[in-house]
């Protein structure tokens, strides 16, 4: 249900469930500045956010262990960043599609590389752009403008006092639990006026012959993406963003529907381009990539067990009379100016 101006003037912000009163740490009392002990105690804060997990021969996220299942170390930050070149062929060089006008507030969430929001801080310099991630794994040569923090999104946020002209997201499908409450997040966080954008995938593929049905390709989506709704993510999120925009209380909500084909198979110029881009970015990995924490940890399969069915979907993958294609969808709504 969307929410009224009344009941976003009794919202109350919660920030990581802080207590109100935040008791002091009298140890800290005895000089009148912060000294070497600030620096000691920061250390230990990024050296807990850098103590990766390494499982499987990958490296995952540290900071709220567990809650993302995909790796974060190179190979799959390569990955992520064929993506997107892919997503960029796939909307025609266009970043977003919200129609934003010189925003000044901008911040990407589960921003990857960082690779989306550095060519956003590129393209509009008189921004403030950030990027939310749990791993700090995105390049510290980036514009003057951009600045990334760990944070998890699907906590309480502290932003509605100082709000963003444009939120985006891109590719949370299979990291996300709740996204209405996520959305619902968005909307208290985003100006009157401004605009949120959601890009994301409906992750179970399809073929339009038929030629997809019985694989091994079919078998690898199935059982992986089962492991992923077991634990409590959403994987098919494309096709309700637009739901969710509306329940929020967002006004012009724009949804739009793209096809992703997995190869070379299309005739169409342009979609042969989007698919070949699409099957390098799992054969980089990709399959390893998604399925080896799903199901180790949730179904309990084996490494060597995951890397068969791998084996499997990618030989079938590279199949040309198996037809493979996503349905990708690119939602974006306004929080009304009242």
């Amino acid at each position: 249900m969307a929410e009224t101006p009344a009941q976003e003037q009794t919202t109350t912000t919660i920030i990581n469930n802080t207590p109100t009163n935040v008791e002091v740490d009298t140890s800290f009392e005895n000089d009148s500045s912060y000294g070497d002990e600030l620096s000691s105690y920061s250390e230990s804060l990024v050296s807990s956010v850098l103590d990766y997990r390494h499982e499987n021969g990958r490296r995952y996220h540290k900071f709220r262990d567990g809650s993302y299942l995909l790796p974060n170390d190179e190979s799959e930050n390569n990955r992520l960043d064929m993506l997107h070149e892919m997503y960029l062929e796939l909307l025609h060089r266009k970043l977003y599609l919200a129609p934003i006008k010189k925003p000044q507030r901008v911040i990407d969430l589960g921003t990857g590389t960082g690779i989306w929001a550095i060519d956003f801080a590129d393209l509009h310099p008189e921004a403030e752009v950030i990027g939310c991630d749990l791993s700090p794994t995105q390049p510290t040569l980036v514009p003057p403008n951009l600045k990334f923090l760990v944070d998890d999104i699907e906590s309480e946020w502290a932003y509605e006092k100082n709000p963003f002209d444009f939120i985006h997201a891109r590719y949370l499908a299979g990291s996300i639990k709740d996204f209405g409450k996520l959305i619902k997040q968005c909307y208290r966080s985003v100006k009157p006026g401004g605009w949120v954008e959601f890009q994301d995938w409906d992750g179970y593929p399809r073929s339009e012959d038929g030629s997809l049905d019985g694989t091994g390709l079919q078998r690898y989506y199935d059982e992986v993406y089962g492991a992923f709704e077991k634990a409590g993510y959403e994987v098919r999120p494309g096709v309700k963003l637009e739901q969710w925009f509306k329940d929020a209380g967002f006004v012009n909500v724009h949804a739009e529907k793209f096809i992703i084909p997995y190869g070379i198979w299309p005739k169409d110029p342009h979609l042969k381009k989007v698919g070949t881009w699409c099957q390098a970015g799992a054969e980089a990995s990709g399959y390893e990539a998604v399925a080896l924490a799903a199901l180790t940890r949730h179904k309990q399969w084996t490494q060597e067990e995951v890397i068969a069915l791998a084996s499997q979907a990618r030989a079938d993958a590279r199949k040309r009379d198996i037809h493979t294609m996503f349905d990708f969808y690119v939602v974006y709504g306004q929080r009304p100016e009242n």
